[in-house]
């Protein structure tokens, strides 16, 4: 298959490229920038340069492919006050993609989140199916991310076979810049490892090279409209993090009132505290997904997760 990825440099993309080429497959990666494109280059896949406003140049090389893996997202804005503008790009893209493989029962692919799914409970692929009302509590953005998900899965009845990859909020591995990587920053500039409340609340997690593996097997052979958990532990606790990472950096562990946690962990502070379990049980029969890599804490004890820049 020739395969049209965005975010093909990025964190996951840059998993999901060589994984796709590795089982035989072309890849065209979508890069913004001259050394994206370089990188994709060196990986052995093409690169189409554009952003995801570029939308004449994403509705070309998704009708001139065998399928879409839409990974891109403006996290770069959502982050910094704008996650409504990020949202709404990512709503043109879909929308797109969704024009130009309409009727042709050809893939596309989109990463959504586990986390919020069915608090204090084990989430499953079933849940999820509409937009949760306590959205709201999060704003406009993460609403609309969320009817994206919802949109994407829908296009099963145009004649896509759509399917969404839902992620975990910790995706870890070497590299990782993602939350895991804040919270190891955050320790190292207050002088304590912390958790939020007890700390038994859990969250989700995979190792990026067992999410790129389940990327790949839903653009091959998911059914239309599958939504897919890539959760390879359904639940790590949270005082497990912090407790890991005060090891490494040899510091106090201390519990956080949720009162305090957004003084103390910023704009985590309010997912920090979440009790987000999700199952990968009905994916893994669905797929035959297998997770090999190493779980998050055992990551986590590895030393590059404590190098300073």
């Amino acid at each position: 298959m020739r395969i049209f990825v965005t975010g093909a440099s990025g964190w996951i993309g840059s998993g999901v490229v060589p994984e796709l080429i590795g089982a035989g497959h072309e890849v065209v990666g979508l890069a913004r920038s001259d050394a994206s494109a370089a990188a994709l280059v060196a990986a052995g896949a093409e690169a189409e340069r554009g952003t995801l406003d570029d939308l004449e140049i994403l509705e070309k090389a998704a009708a001139s492919s065998d399928g879409v893996i839409h990974l891109a997202f403006k996290h770069e804005i959502a982050f910094t006050g704008d996650f409504q503008g990020a949202a709404d790009a990512d709503r043109r893209a879909v929308e797109v993609f969704g024009e130009a493989l309409a009727g042709s029962d050809r893939p596309l692919v989109i990463a959504s989140g586990v986390l919020g799914l069915a608090p204090g409970r084990v989430a499953t692929e079933m849940d999820g199916r509409g937009i949760d009302p306590a959205l709201a509590a999060h704003g406009p953005g993460p609403q609309a991310r969320a009817a994206t998900a919802q949109f994407t899965l829908s296009l099963a009845s145009r004649g896509v076979r759509s399917s969404v990859v839902r992620l975990p909020p910790t995706c870890h591995g070497d590299g990782d810049n993602g939350f895991m990587a804040i919270i190891v920053g955050i320790a190292r500039a207050k002088g304590v490892s912390g958790y939020v409340g007890g700390g038994a609340n859990r969250w989700p997690a995979v190792h990026r090279i067992d999410a790129a593996k389940l990327f790949r097997l839903a653009v091959e052979k998911a059914p239309a409209g599958s939504a897919l958990h890539a959760v390879a532990e359904e639940g790590v606790p949270i005082r497990n993090v912090a407790e890991v990472i005060g090891k490494h950096l040899d510091l106090p562990v201390i519990s956080v009132t949720a009162e305090d946690a957004g003084e103390h962990f910023g704009f985590l502070g309010g997912f920090l505290g979440a009790d987000s379990p999700a199952s990968s049980a009905l994916t893994r029969e669905l797929l035959g997904w297998q997770t090999t890599e190493p779980g998050l804490i055992e990551d986590l004890d590895q030393d590059y997760y404590y190098r300073l820049p």
